[in-house]
């Protein structure tokens, strides 16, 4: 059972993570993790005097601000998760989606986004090769511009890469784990959401900023053939049961 794990930023400061996580890998040996790290990228943004940005839950990059995001995902985030992995007993290797061209993006939205892409393709060549390893790939979301010839990077907002890479590995489960227990409504969270619903909380605001975000690429992993999608907290790492289960009831693709 091959899965896919997107982990938010807020979430890889639970110190129980890594345990989880080696829990997780132990039950299926077949983990991709992709990670976060907002929080990071915000504060060295600062530390630089760059200012923030924010358009529907997505981070708008100026081409001033890719270096800082290949430090902070790339570098510290990465290396410290793959730390934490490594030390609870799994095998994990930290790359990005630079790394063999293996994630490639477009950037339809410069004008209001900057140098931020929409995964166009990925090889799973590489993922798939540490995995026949035995090995657990721990992926930072940034990947090629596709209409680049030179060195370009864009910023892949992570839930996009994590979505992706799950149609590209024809995954089993996509999970998107955040900081909530799952997709809220009227205040409750609920097991399960169709495509129709989902839509629906979007445009009205009910799902916004991340969870927005969250609701897009569930869509997107299932409308293009991954066999199941939950947004939940790092307990539904280790229990099914747990967080919200997001279908296309309802919805033609």
């Amino acid at each position: 059972m091959t899965r896919v794990i997107k982990l938010g930023g807020r979430v890889q400061s639970d110190p129980s993570l890594a345990g989880v996580l080696a829990a997780a890998w132990a039950t299926s040996r077949a983990l991709v993790v992709v990670h976060g790290g907002g929080d990071e990228v915000s504060a060295l943004q600062t530390a630089f005097g760059r200012v923030s940005q924010f358009v529907e839950g997505k981070r708008v990059t100026a081409v001033e601000d890719l270096d800082l995001l290949r430090m902070a995902l790339s570098g510290s985030a990465n290396q410290r998760l793959v730390a934490a992995m490594v030390g609870a007993g799994v095998p994990a290797v930290g790359i990005s989606g630079e790394d063999a061209g293996m994630v490639r993006a477009v950037a339809n939205q410069r004008a209001t986004m900057g140098e931020v892409g929409t995964p166009s393709d990925v090889d799973p060549a590489l993922l798939r090769h540490l995995l026949a390893g035995g090995f657990c790939p721990v992926v930072s979301p940034l990947a090629r511009d596709r209409a680049s010839d030179a060195a370009g990077v864009l910023n892949v907002n992570g839930d996009d890469a994590a979505a992706a890479i799950a149609v590209a590995l024809l995954a089993d489960e996509l999970l998107l784990v955040s900081d909530v227990e799952g997709v809220l409504m009227d205040g409750v969270t609920v097991t399960q959401l169709d495509a129709e619903t989902a839509r629906d909380a979007i445009r009205r605001g009910v799902a916004r900023g991340g969870m927005a975000a969250k609701l897009d690429a569930a869509l997107n992993a299932l409308a293009r053939g991954v066999a199941r999608v939950r947004i939940g907290a790092v307990s539904a790492l280790t229990d099914d049961s747990r967080g919200t289960v997001i279908t296309l009831a309802g919805v033609t693709v």
